[in-house]
């Protein structure tokens, strides 16, 4: 009877202990995630960025609701660099999951190709 207690009370010790002691966290989730779910998890970070370029344009006094999304370049630029924060933890968020390098490439590649229109469809939409 002593014997089935103890390893009862040995299975039971092995259990808390292990319970006790947690996984150590993966240092690269990422590399698990398919392009969904990290374009899914960068997206509120391009929105953050995107909004705060809406908010330096639309408060620029350059600015011009009959601009063409070809002449906004440079308020687009200036506005950039006023954003950097979020427009560099969307880069570096880009370069956790994709690579390094890739974040630039996202600003100055897709980002910045669809950037110029997104910017006249959504300031002259009042919010």
């Amino acid at each position: 009877m002593i014997l089935e207690a103890m390893v009862g009370l040995s299975l039971v010790l092995n259990v808390s202990l292990a319970a006790e002691t947690p996984a150590a966290p993966d240092p690269n989730p990422w590399l698990h995630m398919t392009v969904r779910q990290k374009d899914a998890t960068l997206l509120p970070l391009v929105r953050t960025a995107t909004e705060c370029i809406l908010h330096k344009i639309s408060g620029d006094p350059r600015y011009s609701p009959s601009m063409h999304p070809s002449d906004i370049n440079d308020l687009i630029v200036d506005s950039i660099a006023a954003c950097g924060r979020p427009v560099r933890a969307m880069m570096d968020a880009h370069d956790r999951m994709y690579g390094k390098g890739s974040g630039e490439a996202f600003l100055l590649g897709p980002y910045l190709d669809v950037l110029p229109s997104a910017v006249v469809t959504q300031v002259k939409t009042p919010r």
